[in-house]
This record gives C-alpha cells, sequence and structure tokens, in this order.
C-alpha cells in the first residue's frame, strides 16, 4: 500500500546518535515527514543543523537542519490520529516524558528500554511477533491514556532472535546459551574509553545479560484475547563489549524439542517467511533473513550493511556438543537493533490501522 499524502512525524532526542539515525531514516520516508523534533536545553531554541553535533555517517538534511529544535514536552504540533513521535531519549528521561506523550495522545515509537517489559506495551520486532500489536487498545484500557507505546527490543536481543523465532515455529525451543559480541557504537557516544575497549574484550555490558535474558520470552510470546503469555523458554547470555564499530555478533547455542539435523535447520532458516503484511513495509528489506554457507560468516565488517543494515546475517548452523544446534547471527546495532527498527514498528502499525490516516490507497507497496 501506499499514502496519498505523508504522515507528520517527531522525533525525541533527536540530538543523539540513535536521534540522527531517526533524522537519516525519515528524511526522504515515503510514509512520513519530520515536521519537528526535541533536544536537550543547550539545543532548544537553535536550529537542528547548529545544535546537533552530528556523528553519523553524511551531514544533515538540509530541510531538517533547517528546524528549530523544541523542548521534549507532550505539546508538539503534530497532526494525526494519533500524532506519531519516535523516542531516542535516554532511559531516565524516556521513563519521565513517554507516558506524558501517550497520555496526551501520542504513539510513541521508542528504542529507549524503560517500558520493554511493561504489561500491554508491545515489545515488537516485525518479523518476530506482528500481532503483539493487539496489546495496543489493551494497554490505553489499562492506562486510560488515548495513545500507546510500542518498544523495540534491545540490539543485543534483536541480533539473536530471529532464528529462535524461526526454530520455535519449525522444532519448538526449549532452551538457548548466548553469547554477544557488540560493538562500541552501542554504547553511544562518546561511549567507551579507548583505553579499556583497544586491544582489549569488555566481558560486561551493564544490564545486557538479563536483557538478553528476558526480552526473547516476551518477543516469542503469545497473544490471545489481549493477554499475553510469555514464551516457556530457559535462557542464559553472556554479553561483551568488542573493538568493531558497528555490528553485534551473537553465539547461540539451542535446545529444540525434537530431533533436528543440521540440514533441517538450515533449511527452516532458508525457507522462512515473514508475516504477509511485512511486504507492505516501505522499509522491511527484500531478504530479512540472509543464510550464509562460508565457514567464516557472518562477519560485522562485511555484512552489517547488507540492505541497508536492516536483515539478519546468519551463518555456521552446527551440531553442538551439548544442546542442539549451534548458530551465528549479525545485525546492525544502530539501524535495525536500534532507529531502523522503530521506524519498522510505525509502518506495521499504520498498516495494521492503529495510526487513522485517511489518506490510504492502492495495495502497491512503496519501495523504500
Amino acid at each position: 500500500m501506499f499514502l496519498e499524502k505523508k504522515i507528520p512525524v517527531g522525533i525525541l532526542g533527536a540530538t543523539g546518535t540513535v536521534g540522527q539515525r531517526f533524522v537519516q531514516l525519515l528524511a526522504d520516508h515515503p510514509w512520513f515527514e519530520i515536521v519537528t523534533v526535541t533536544g536537550s536545553e543547550r539545543t532548544v531554541g537553535r536550529p537542528y543543523g547548529e545544535g546537533v553535533l552530528w556523528k553519523v555517517p553524511g551531514e544533515p538534511p538540509a530541510h531538517i537542519a533547517e528546524l528549530i529544535v523544541q523542548p521534549t514536552e507532550p505539546n508538539l504540533d503534530i497532526p494525526g490520529n494519533p500524532p506519531i513521535v519516535f523516542s531516542a531519549l535516554p532511559t531516565a528521561e524516556a521513563k519521565e516524558w513517554e507516558p506524558q506523550f501517550a497520555a496526551a495522545g501520542y504513539a510513541v515509537f521508542t528504542n529507549a528500554s524503560s517500558f520493554r517489559m511493561a504489561d500491554y506495551v508491545p515489545l515488537l520486532i516485525p518479523e518476530v511477533n506482528p500481532d503483539h500489536t493487539a496489546l495496543i487498545p489493551q494497554q490505553q484500557a489499562h492506562y486510560n491514556w488515548p495513545g500507546f507505546i510500542v518498544a523495540n527490543a534491545n540490539c543485543s536481543t534483536t541480533s539473536a532472535i530471529l532464528p529462535l523465532k524461526v526454530f520455535q515455529g519449525a522444532f519448538g525451543l526449549e532452551a538457548a546459551i548466548m553469547t554477544t559480541l557488540q560493538a562500541i557504537s552501542g554504547a553511544g557516544y562518546p561511549g567507551i574509553a579507548s583505553l579499556d575497549i583497544m586491544d582489549n574484550v569488555v566481558p560486561y555490558i551493564g544490564g545486557e545479560d538479563k536483557k538478553l535474558e528476558n526480552e526473547p520470552k516476551k518477543l516469542l510470546g503469545s497473544v490471545v484475547d489481549g493477554e499475553l503469555t510469555y514464551a516457556d523458554i530457559r535462557l542464559s547470555a553472556q554479553a561483551n563489549r568488542v573493538p568493531v564499530i558497528d555490528g553485534h555478533l551473537a553465539s547461540v547455542s539451542v535446545k529444540l524439542s525434537r530431533p533436528v539435523s543440521v540440514e533441517e535447520a538450515i533449511a527452516a532458516l532458508e525457507n522462512w517467511e515473514p508475516d504477509p503484511i511485512y511486504d507492505e513495509l516501505p522499509s522491511a528489506p527484500k531478504r530479512p533473513l540472509i543464510y550464509r554457507h562460508e565457514p567464516d560468516r557472518p562477519q560485522p565488517r562485511l555484512d552489517r550493511d547488507t540492505e541497508n543494515g536492516l536483515p539478519w546475517i546468519v551463518g555456521k548452523v552446527v551440531a553442538c556438543g551439548v544442546l542442539d544446534i549451534r548458530y551465528m547471527a549479525l545485525t546492525h546495532n544502530t539501524l535495525r537493533g536500534a532507529a531502523s527498527g522503530s521506524v519498522l514498528n510505525a509502518e506495521l502499525a499504520v498498516a495494521q490501522g492503529y495510526i487513522k490516516t485517511g489518506e490510504m490507497v492502492g495495495l502497491t507497496a512503496v519501495p523504500a
């Protein structure tokens, strides 16, 4: 499908690195049009191009650079039913402001962790659980607000999750052990000190292990009559920071519900297809899951930018000597694992009718 008229949107926390990714992704989006940006006290009242310390490739889009940065308050002039904001706010600010925006009637698509595990808040990845948007009406009733919040998963969870979803559907999933090798961009800017990460691996990222052990249970759960039941799987995780700029790599061993050969596991990955509504999303990659047969893939430097950094690049499916099957999976952490994930979530909400545009015509997806 395509829109006769673009939907106005705002970006909360637009001057940070994730906010800058939102600006890049939405500047020429076929469905969305940036009409307002918010930032810190340092930048409020200044043109975005003057206030932002631009750290992502390229330059700020000229038409966005002219926008005056607004304070992060739920009185932004954004037409819509409901009006859409993308949140790149830090966790503490997100916890304060995102409920206020939802209470004021905004649809909040957030990259922050504050409400990922909250009751009735969809923790959403369109390839994994598009039906979890059914929680939105229950959320509105539960919290008594006209807007809603939709969260995308943690970047490390995202890297491991799609093969887990495929195996869960094909064979049944009982347990997984996950080790992640996470890029330094995941720590934001200025990030981890160079003397800590150069010539080194840091086996600690605050709170990350627990996110990896909790979020998949929600993502892989089932929603029936507006109620979410978490997946009954056992998870163990170890997160590590490595000296790579972009790209989170996950090594995952899984215990399945029945014996499965390596060939069966690879075939399940290669033959998997997303929900049919996925084809309507303009930012969706043509191949959301790409299996590499080379023995040394995936690699962050070689694979992270495939199809604009949106697919899962999976490889090295082998028999596991402790559980059943082991695989490697890679995603671009600041795109698929952050801003791009939120944009896809908003596209899904539009396609499913949670955003009332009144301008939707046709049935042909607009190319990204």
